[in-house]
């Protein structure tokens, strides 16, 4: 019951509250100078639409994974980001509305994209069950709006009409960022406590790879590219911060497979630590923060 009170009531409105404070740090220009300048948007799409299923894909092969441990690591790799990548992003300096907007065209993408290439999986790896994927699209729509679009756009207005408070609430917001990704960890490691002997056991070492290699790829893919190192430091994260809650969803309820949620509860515990850690090194490097 506790459990099910912090993952579907305290961890949505606490990122949504985030949201808002990330809204207040944010103006219309950083917006229209990702419409202007489309690179960093594209990089950023590449790497989640298709580099992640491929490097997903592959080390379902090298390891050579059972059937449903390998459309579990599917499931994770076309999952798209979440309201997370956009907490750890903005604490480590990152582009947040690079982010924001990676996040938004990729979960939208991915009611057409996850169907495709989970069903190429299935058929591949031998677990197809004539399985129609449909994902709850409006569930997926709300998410978006509730948590992220919604909660942006009303801090964006406060610091339109509110600078002031909006700068000083500035500090006070990237310290509840910090805390509240603490609480979502733990709450996390609670929720799956169960799981987690087993998860790691069977895919540890795997999601471990997938996690460094899709944030690896990400960041070099963006520097290749000649982006600046906030847009880097975004695609970065949005490439390795998957939305765990959808890709267990998907396992669970629409493909009725528990077992193939167990990448994911692996996957949850390596994202979080590495994404601390990015937190932790970028968090208060000044040229990060001075940089335009």
């Amino acid at each position: 019951m506790i459990v099910t009170l912090l993952t579907k009531v305290f961890l949505p409105l606490s990122l949504a509250i985030i949201m808002l404070g990330m809204g207040m740090t944010l103006i219309p220009a950083d917006f229209t100078r990702i419409v202007t300048y489309p690179k960093a948007v594209l990089v950023g799409l590449t790497n989640q639409l298709v580099f992640l299923p491929i490097i997903g894909f592959s080390l379902a092969i090298a390891f050579d994974l059972d059937p449903t441990m390998a459309v579990g690591i599917m499931i994770l790799a076309c999952c798209p980001g979440g309201p997370t990548s956009n907490l750890i992003t903005q604490i480590c300096n990152g582009n947040i509305a690079l982010s924001v907007t990676l996040t938004a065209i990729a979960s939208f993408a991915s009611i057409v994209t996850i169907p495709i290439v989970l069903s190429m999986a299935l058929d591949y790896f031998g677990s197809g069950s004539g399985v129609v994927i449909k994902l709850p699209i409006m569930d997926t729509v709300l998410q978006i709006l509730v948590i992220t679009v919604i909660p942006i756009s009303i801090g964006m207005l406060i610091r339109k009409y509110r600078p002031n408070f909006a700068k000083r609430m500035e500090r006070p917001m990237r310290i509840a960022s910090t805390v509240i990704f603490i609480l979502v960890f733990i709450a996390v490691m609670a929720a799956n406590f169960e799981l987690m002997g087993k998860a790691m056991k069977r895919v540890g070492l795997v999601t471990l790879l997938l996690n460094i290699g899709t944030m690896g790829i990400g960041y070099l893919t963006a520097r290749l590219f000649s982006l600046k190192l906030k847009n880097a430091i975004s695609i970065s994260v949005e490439s390795g911060i998957q939305n765990g809650t959808l890709a267990f969803v998907i396992a669970t309820t629409i493909l009725n497979n528990v077992e193939m949620g167990i990448p994911t509860v692996a996957y949850a515990i390596w994202m979080f630590l590495t994404g601390g850690i990015l937190m932790w090194k970028l968090g208060n490097r000044k040229d990060i923060q001075l940089a335009d």
